[in-house]
């Protein structure tokens, strides 16, 4: 997901043009150990239009700040994608490392850090991270952990790179509320809310509840974002109830110290 303001250079680097995007990418075989996700590996452009929609007033980012600085001190964003959040960590930032399972995206995400002296890409998995033990203070980690329940190998291996004081933040939807909340659970019955929280609760992470927000461009833009985030069947459904650019969304800001 993206952000604007508050920040010196463009949200998101200059990688993609939501008008003029090009072609989504064509997938590889999915990388062994890792989860699929459809919609930044198969509507790469697309999920950029959604990144620069999401938290418009910055509300997200500012729940980021109070909880980890990430000043002069080494980040890693895991499952970085399209290396969106990359050049905003960078422009404070000693030391950015993303990572992530998708070779395209790897390639996407240095295309738009390139310019970056403090950013490097490596492919890699979370429950796999290739960085040395005690090697980072900030992690952020959006949509990589979605369900909870089963990303026990990940969070061990984010106990193995942090480093004694650091912080790790995972973003996740809050199914709980607000409109795109309610439109998830439609979309993704199989999944506990409650479940989820008892995972991050019971393993020592805070909440954070964040009402950020989505605001599109285009009626269009909002439409090709559905699309590409539910069935065909609740897609059409979602958008033939919903009118207009805007959308509530909460999320869940889980933040841990170590």
């Amino acid at each position: 997901m993206g952000r604007r303001a508050r920040h010196p250079r463009p949200a998101g680097g200059q990688l993609l043009h939501p008008q003029r995007a090009g072609p989504d990418l064509t997938p590889p075989q999915t990388p062994k150990g890792a989860i699929p996700s459809p919609n930044i590996w198969q509507h790469t452009a697309t999920y950029e239009v959604e990144n620069r929609a999401a938290d418009p007033d910055g509300r997200l980012w500012a729940a980021m700040e109070s909880v980890a600085d990430w000043t002069d001190r080494d980040v890693l964003d895991l499952g970085c994608g399209t290396g969106f959040h990359l050049p905003r960590f960078a422009a404070t930032a000693r030391s950015v490392v993303g990572v992530e399972p998708h070779p395209s995206l790897v390639s996407l995400a240095r295309r738009r850090t390139r310019i970056l002296g403090n950013v490097s890409v490596v492919e890699g998995l979370a429950q796999d991270i290739p960085l040395p033990p005690a090697s980072v203070d900030v992690v952020h980690v959006r949509w990589a952990y979605f369900f909870g329940p089963g990303a026990e190998p990940g969070l061990a291996e984010l106990t193995r790179v942090v480093r004694r004081g650091g912080t790790a933040m995972v973003i996740d939807n809050d199914a709980t509320r607000s409109t795109f909340g309610a439109w998830f659970r439609r979309g993704y019955p199989m999944v506990d809310p409650d479940a989820v929280e008892r995972f991050w609760a019971t393993r020592g992470w805070t909440r954070v509840p964040v009402d950020m927000g989505w605001s599109f461009g285009s009626r269009a833009d909002l439409e090709a974002v559905v699309r590409i985030e539910f069935a065909p069947d609740v897609a059409e459904s979602i958008l033939a109830t919903h009118s207009g650019t805007e959308v509530d969304y909460a999320v869940n800001l889980w933040w841990r110290r170590f």
